[in-house]
C-alpha cells in the first residue's frame, strides 16, 4: 500500500528545505515541491514507491523547477540555474541531500516578520499545512491567511533574509523566537485542536534532532509531551476538567515516559532556562500527589527569570494548593491582568475557598465576560451555579 499522504507529512519539510537550498527561492521551491508530490500521487500507487522517496521527490521537484525557469527566461536573476545539468530521478540518494530544515525554520521565524506571519509560515513550510487549514486553526478567512503568507514570503525576498542558521552571537535570541513560535502553535491546539498540537510536537521533535545539544529545545519538547499526555482527560461532557479531578487512566503513559526522558536529556545538558523550568513544573504536576511547595518554588524562579505576571498567577495557584489561599489571594490582587480571564477565575476560586461568596460570584462574572473557550465558559458557569 502506497501512502502518499504519509510521505507528505513525513517529507514535506525536508523536501522544501532542500529545494530552497538548491534554488534560492521560496515560492519556486514550494511550487516545485507541490508538483513533485502531485506526480507522486499519480505514479506511486501505479508503479510502486521509489527506493528513496525523499531523493525522488527532491530530484523530481528540482527538474520541474528548472523546466519552469526555462519556460520563463525573463527571470534573469534565476538563469544561473540553467547551468545545472538536468538530473534523472535515480541520480540522487538521500545521503546526498542536506537536511536544511534548521535553516528553513530560522528563516520562517526571522524577527523581521510579524509573529502571526512567523507562525503561519512555519506551519506552511515545516508542517506542510494547507492555507485553508492554517486559516481554520487561527480563525481567520482563508483569503486573509493567503495574503499573510504572500506578504511574509515577499518580505523574505525583499529584505534579503538569508537562508541560514544565524551566527553564534545571534543564536540565543533567535532560538528563543523559534521556540516561542512552536509553543504558540502547541497552545493554539491545546484547547481542543489535537491536530495542531500534534504538528507542534512534530516540529519540536524535528528541532531536537537538528539541535541535539540545546537543552531548551529538549525542554520545550518535554513540556509539550507532558501537557499533551493529559489531553483525553482534560475535557468531559463539553467542559474542562481540573487536574485534580482528571481520570489518570486516560493519561498517555508512553508520552509521559518520553517526556521524562526528554527532560532528563535537557537537564543533563545543564539546562536551567525557562522551558526547562516549565517542563520540570509540568512533570511535578503528574506526580500523585503533586509537590505543591516545590511547584510554587519553581514558579517563583521562573517568575524571576521572565518577569511574567502570568507566571506569578500560576505561582499563586500553587501556593493555594499548598494550603495558603490567603497569601495566594494577596499575590493575585497585586497582578495587573484585568483583561485576563484566568486571573478572575483564580480570584473567584480563592474567594470561594475563603467563604467570601459574594465576592467570588462577582469574580466569576468578570471571568465569564472575558472567556472565549466554550469548554471553559461551561466550567465557569458550573462553578457559579455551585456557589448558589
Amino acid at each position: 500500500m502506497v501512502d502518499v499522504d504519509q510521505a507528505f507529512r513525513d517529507e514535506w519539510g525536508r523536501v522544501l528545505a532542500a529545494l530552497i537550498g538548491l534554488l534560492g527561492d521560496f515560492d519556486l521551491a514550494e511550487e516545485a515541491a507541490q508538483e513533485a508530490f502531485a506526480i507522486a500521487a499519480e505514479r506511486w500507487p501505479r508503479d510502486g514507491p521509489p527506493e528513496s522517496p525523499r531523493a525522488w521527490l527532491v530530484t523530481t521537484a528540482r527538474n520541474r523547477a528548472i523546466d519552469r525557469i526555462r519556460r520563463d527566461r525573463t527571470l534573469a536573476e534565476k538563469t544561473r540555474l540553467l547551468e545545472v545539468p538536468e538530473a534523472v530521478e535515480d541520480e540522487m540518494d538521500e545521503t546526498t541531500i542536506p537536511d536544511e530544515r534548521l535553516e528553513l525554520v530560522f528563516t520562517c521565524c526571522h524577527p523581521a516578520l510579524e509573529l502571526d506571519a512567523q507562525v503561519a509560515l512555519t506551519l506552511r513550510a515545516l508542517g506542510g499545512l494547507r492555507t485553508e487549514e492554517i486559516a481554520r486553526a487561527f480563525l481567520v478567512p482563508e483569503e486573509t491567511m493567503a495574503k499573510r503568507l504572500v506578504r511574509a514570503k515577499r518580505k523574505i525576498r525583499a529584505a534579503g533574509i538569508p537562508f541560514r542558521v544565524p551566527p553564534a552571537h545571534l543564536l540565543p535570541d533567535r532560538l528563543a523566537a523559534v521556540l516561542a513560535v512552536v509553543y504558540l502553535i502547541f497552545n493554539e491546539g491545546y484547547g481542543g485542536r489535537a491536530d495542531l498540537a500534534a504538528e507542534a510536537i512534530r516540529l519540536g521533535r524535528a528541532l531536537a534532532s537538528l539541535m541535539p545539544d540545546e537543552p531548551e529545545v529538549h525542554a520545550l519538547l518535554a513540556l509539550m509531551l507532558f501537557n499533551d499526555a493529559r489531553r483525553d482527560a482534560r475535557f468531559a461532557n463539553g467542559t474542562i476538567v481540573l487536574l485534580a479531578e482528571q481520570d489518570r487512566s486516560l493519561w498517555d503513559a508512553e508520552r509521559i515516559a518520553e517526556g521524562r526522558a526528554t527532560l532528563d536529556r535537557a537537564l543533563a545538558l545543564g539546562g536551567c532556562g525557562p522551558y526547562v523550568l516549565q517542563a520540570a513544573i509540568a512533570a511535578l504536576h503528574l506526580d500523585d500527589p503533586p509537590d505543591w511547595p516545590q511547584i510554587a518554588a519553581l514558579y517563583g524562579e521562573l517568575a524571576r527569570s521572565t518577569g511574567s505576571a502570568v507566571v506569578e498567577l500560576n505561582r499563586a495557584a500553587a501556593i493555594a494548593e499548598a494550603g495558603d489561599p490567603e497569601s495566594a489571594l494577596e499575590l493575585v490582587d497585586r497582578l495587573d491582568l484585568d483583561r485576563y480571564h484566568y486571573l478572575h477565575a483564580m480570584r473567584a476560586e480563592l474567594l470561594r475557598r475563603l467563604d467570601r461568596v459574594d465576592e467570588a460570584r462577582t469574580a466569576y462574572g468578570r471571568a465569564l465576560e472575558l472567556v472565549h473557550s466554550d469548554a471553559e465558559r461551561r466550567f465557569l458557569e458550573q462553578r457559579l451555579v455551585e456557589l448558589s
